[in-house]
């Protein structure tokens, strides 16, 4: 198996690969697995889903649930250990494994950007192989908000959620389910969307829309 088979075959499940990396000790990684491919999902994925179970049985965390099947049916077929970045605690060390890729960072805003997704990048889950091979060497690329001199970014929240030292999300959720946050809670982020990194995968309104309105539940059920 190599890492450009796995690339195509979650491609035809709705799912797209963010990094590929070896595992090292310091990595965490579940026992006996020496490699991992990191999944987001599609442009396809988005109506794969809409048409899925899970998007239409009225229970919780549809996208969770469809993430787990999808990429659990994967894994089976690939030879490979289905991992999440939800379900536990214990939570396995997405973040870490991203890091190692070479192709994710911090970014201004304080959430993960990656390379070609920007700031609208969300894992939906990993496959961890004992052996894959075509592995690429870390991506070598510099972090895009140090060449962003302007960060509009930072500019483009109506609340200024993301000025102080830590992204205020009280203030941040307030906004979004008020009248006048329609704007971020039909469309999306403002300040994500002002991100000249990834332009390609801003999101249609419907499935903005339906991240928005996960986030509202989230902060009314803290």
């Amino acid at each position: 198996m190599t890492a450009d088979e796995v690339e195509r075959a979650a491609r035809d499940v709705g799912l797209t690969g963010l990094g590929t990396i070896r595992t090292e000790a310091a990595h965490k990684a579940p026992e006996g697995v020496e490699a991992l491919v990191l999944l987001a999902l599609s442009r396809e994925g988005w109506a794969m889903f809409t048409a899925s179970p899970e998007y239409g049985d009225g229970a919780v965390d549809p996208l969770d649930r469809w993430s787990m099947r999808v990429v659990g049916e994967l894994a089976t077929a690939l030879g490979a250990v289905p991992l999440f970045p939800f379900g536990g605690p214990p939570y396995q060390p997405f973040l870490r494994w991203a890091a190692a890729s070479g192709r994710i960072w911090p970014s201004a805003l304080g959430m993960s950007m990656h390379e070609e997704h920007g700031v609208w990048m969300s894992f939906r889950g990993a496959l961890g192989f004992a052996a894959l091979d075509g592995v690429p060497q870390p991506g070598g690329a510099a972090r895009p908000c140090d060449a962003c001199a302007s960060k509009p970014c930072l500019k483009a929240c109506p609340v200024d959620a993301f000025g102080g030292e830590r992204y205020d999300v009280d203030a941040c959720a307030a906004h979004v389910g008020a009248p006048e946050g329609a704007a971020c809670r039909l469309r999306g982020c403002l300040a994500r969307r002002a991100c000249w990194v990834g332009q390609d995968w801003v999101p249609q309104p419907e499935r903005a829309a339906f991240h928005m309105g996960a986030f509202l539940r989230a902060r009314a059920e803290a």
